[in-house]
């Protein structure tokens, strides 16, 4: 198991989701963000479903930073409640996790 984590969100436009990313990459909590316009999504909201389009975020970051990173999201967000999700990685390609080291934030 590697350090690394994958981090889902969606935004409700492409102009946030991209905001969101510079500001996530301006500070170095993640190393890379791909934007995927075009996410359909249904899900319950205050009792009944709803559906919206919306723009995914795949945010590639590392495990201690997961919580600064969810904070400048809720800061950033327009969501009430933000889709925030992380999953580890548990493999990956040698020179792109080290890669990523390279364009991480410091460990604290």
């Amino acid at each position: 198991m590697t350090d690394k984590i994958i981090v889902y969100s969606t935004c409700a436009s492409a102009e946030e989701a991209e905001r969101i990313a510079r500001s996530l990459l301006d500070q170095r909590l993640a190393a890379c963000v791909a934007v995927t316009p075009g996410v359909r999504s249904f899900y319950w909201w205050k009792g009944a479903v709803e559906q919206s389009e919306e723009c995914g975020l795949m945010i590639k970051s590392r495990r201690d930073l997961f919580e600064p990173l969810c904070a400048e999201l809720r800061k950033a967000h327009s969501y009430e409640v933000p889709e925030i999700l992380a999953v580890p990685v548990v493999e990956g390609g040698e020179s792109y996790l080290s890669w990523m080291d390279a364009e991480l934030r410091a460990s604290p």
